[in-house]
């Protein structure tokens, strides 16, 4: 077991996952909507050698309700753009990776290959994507251009709601199709800059990516020049069959929902049934991490007036403790873990500077990060692109 080949993410949203988070004595209110926030953030997920970052983003405001907005004022309630966090914090930052979240059903592909191809040229090369599909009817009532019935848990094994759900994700997996070809259109060597002959750029060799699906229909090139890591990662979120196979179709990561090592094991073998091998899969994992984990959680609990549900599992415990699940989850096949912290900043500053030593002593992660950017601290190569040698 080598000490770089176990691979930590952290997900942040707000003041943490608990949703009565930004009422805990160690959370900061006051500052959710501040650069200096996230920069303090993501500087702290740094300090701990993580991989990435992950940074929720939505359409809509957060809400209990899959349906909708649920009108409560006791939660948090806002948040600022993902893609443009990252921008601005990328700068401040030099070795972690940033992977904002960009809906796939309401964005343009040709808007986002070019968003995520510039904060990796911001960033040196430590681009990442979250693509999450948007099936909320209330989203798509922002834009007006479609009708998308709303989503109810209770309905998710009806025929017409599983037709929706593979129709959003089909449309998912072309988009990410479309901005891989757009990040692809401009060769390595097509930025030339001869002055004695006054030429910028080799004309030919940008490419057409003559992309024709029944979503979108994009001609290229990009407007971006090929970004330094050749293809930024992407990244999804999965819960069953059908975003499996997409995360599986087009995606370098997946991040699954086990709540147990047995399931973790059922869903790694389900996911590595799709054929990519390659596929880097992390487990997602709530934390509330100390030596009071369990008593925070039941303060929060009774503020919010309910016990905190999650898709993923849920951890209270020791740094220690967490470092055995992790070990032993990890056995299932899994590549790597991103934690969702409970409260922030303080189970971040718990990961960072508790779980992290704790993985270091067992000589199962890294002291130093070795390589410059995110496909780097994932052993993935950088990809030749599709077009070069096309002329």
């Amino acid at each position: 077991m080598s000490a770089a080949s176990l691979h930590l993410a952290v997900a942040l949203d707000g003041a943490g996952w608990h949703p009565a988070a930004w009422r805990d004595p160690a959370a900061s209110p006051k500052d959710l909507f501040t650069a200096a926030y996230w920069a303090g953030l993501v500087n702290e997920a740094e300090h701990g050698l993580l991989d990435f970052v992950t940074i929720e983003d939505s359409l809509a405001l957060q809400s209990t309700r899959p349906e909708g907005p649920d009108g409560r004022v006791d939660q948090v309630r806002g948040r600022f753009d993902a893609a443009l966090v990252a921008s601005r914090i990328a700068p401040l930052t030099s070795g972690i990776g940033l992977v904002p979240t960009i809906t796939t059903t309401h964005t343009e592909p040709f808007h986002v290959a070019s968003a995520l191809a510039t904060l990796d040229y911001v960033s040196g090369g430590r681009a990442g994507w979250r693509a999450q599909v948007s099936g909320r009817s209330a989203e798509a009532a922002h834009f007006g251009r479609r009708d998308i019935p709303s989503l109810r848990l209770e309905s998710l094994d009806d025929p017409e709601t599983v037709r929706l759900i593979r129709e959003l994700f089909d449309e998912a997996a072309d988009a990410v199709e479309v901005v891989r070809r757009l990040w692809d259109s401009w060769e390595d060597d097509a930025v030339i800059r001869d002055v004695p002959t006054g030429r910028f750029i080799d004309r030919d060799r940008l490419h057409y990516i003559d992309f024709e699906g029944s979503r979108f229909s994009v001609k290229g090139p990009s407007i971006v020049p090929r970004p330094p890591q050749g293809q930024p990662l992407v990244t999804a979120l999965a819960h069953a069959r059908v975003p499996y196979e997409f995360a599986a179709r087009g995606a370098d990561v997946v991040y699954i929902t086990p709540h147990d090592a047995e399931q973790a094991r059922a869903i790694v073998e389900e996911v590595r049934g799709f054929g990519n091998d390659v596929l880097k899969i992390f487990a997602d994992l709530v934390v509330y991490v100390g030596e009071d984990a369990r008593e925070r959680k039941a303060r929060l609990d009774e503020l919010d007036g309910a016990d905190h549900a999650s898709d993923a599992a849920i951890f209270t415990g020791t740094p220690g403790e967490l470092a055995d699940l992790i070990l032993d989850w990890r056995r299932a096949g899994l590549d790597g873990f991103r934690l969702r912290p409970a409260v922030l900043p303080a189970d971040l500053g718990a990961i960072t500077r508790g779980l992290v030593p704790e993985l270091q002593r067992r000589g199962v992660f890294r002291t130093a990060y070795e390589a410059a950017t995110l496909r780097g601290h994932l052993g993935l190569p950088r990809p030749a692109g599709r077009y070069a040698g096309s002329r």
